[in-house]
Order: structure tokens, then sequence, then C-alpha cells
């Protein structure tokens, strides 16, 4: 949903697109492929078993990365003006930080931001999403659960 999210807020235009998801699990790649679908767009999964996903990727008007392999997806997979989704987070061995490793994504961010329309970065985009996808979610819940509409917030409160 937050995958979803970024990409309307962002002005994108889904329906009608191809979007290539990069992994199959259950937890992000599966769901976010049935949400591009739910949005009208043609979906290509690519997986550890898919024969030449350089060449897939390439045909891709958006990208979701979610594979758990550290800047997999390099710049000459992508086709110019494409939209990235990195909802990878890898660690790598970088001695010059104190906890002796980064956080990279599943894209290879410097090769890939030279040739995407936009691309969200590792850490700090789809993670603090998510997180904002949650909380919305929550407030859904209450007001489900009480009754609760837009209509019972009187413009006194909303002055508070």
């Amino acid at each position: 949903m937050g995958v979803i999210e970024m990409l309307k807020r962002t002005g994108v235009t889904i329906a009608g697109k191809h979007a290539v998801v990069i992994g199959r699990s259950n937890i992000v790649g599966l769901p976010v492929a049935q949400l591009l679908l739910k949005e009208n767009a043609t979906v290509t999964i690519c997986h550890s078993r898919t024969v030449n996903p350089e060449k897939i990727v390439s045909t891709a008007d958006i990208i979701v990365a979610a594979c758990g392999q550290p800047e997999l997806i390099k710049g000459s997979w992508v086709k110019e003006g494409c939209i990235v989704i990195d909802v990878g987070t890898n660690p790598v061995d970088d001695a010059t930080k104190k906890t002796g490793y980064r956080l990279v994504g599943d894209v290879d961010f410097a090769e890939v931001s030279a040739k995407a329309a936009a691309i969200s970065p590792v850490p700090g985009g789809v993670g603090p999403m998510t997180i904002a996808m949650l909380l919305k979610n929550t407030l859904e819940s209450y007001k489900r659960i009480n009754g609760v509409t837009t209509t019972d917030v009187t413009a006194e409160e909303k002055k508070e």
C-alpha cells in the first residue's frame, strides 16, 4: 500500500503502465504486484529463476525492487524516465561507519538515479511511508469501529 501511495503522491499514472516487480515474497513482491494490477498496470514479476531479468526490467515504466540483493539493479537495466521504488534494505560492510556497515537498497542508486525520472532512497523512502500507512490504517480502523465520520468534527473543534 505504501508503494502505491508513493506512486500516486508523485503524480505517476499507474494505469496502462508496464510495472516490473523484482521479488515474489508474500510480504512485499506478490502483494505489490496485486495492488499494481488493481490500479490497472500491466505487471511482470521477476525472481531468482527469471531468465534474463535485465531485459525484462529494461522495458518497465515502473520498477518495484524487493529482492533482497544489495544494489542488484544497475543503470544498464533501466530505461530512461522510469519510476523506481526501492523496497530493499540491505546491510553492506563499510569500515568508515561507526556500526561497520551501511544500508543500501536493491537498486544501485548512483547508477539508476541518472536515468530514472524518480527513485526512492534507501534508507528514508519506503520505510517511513510504510509507517505512515500503518498509522493511516490504524486511524481508519478506529473511525470504523467507533462510527466516526469526518462530519463529526465541528468547526469549533477544528479551531482548537
